[in-house]
C-alpha cells in the first residue's frame, strides 16, 4: 500500500434520529481513532408515585 492518502480525517455532519445524537470528536493531529459521543434524549415519563387508597 501506498502513503498518497490524506493525512487527515473528513469532518462528519452531526448525527440526528429520534431519540439519540451523534457527534464527531476532536480531530487530534496524528491519532488513528476519532471518538464519538452520542447523546441520548429521554423517550419515557416519569409520573409521580400516588400511593393506593386503603379498602
Amino acid at each position: 500500500m501506498s502513503g498518497a492518502g490524506p493525512t487527515t480525517r473528513p469532518k462528519v455532519p452531526e448525527g440526528k434520529a429520534r431519540f439519540v445524537t451523534t457527534t464527531q470528536g476532536e480531530i487530534k493531529e496524528g491519532a488513528f481513532f476519532v471518538g464519538y459521543k452520542t447523546t441520548w434524549e429521554p423517550f419515557q415519563k416519569e409520573a409521580k408515585y400516588q400511593t393506593p387508597k386503603k379498602p
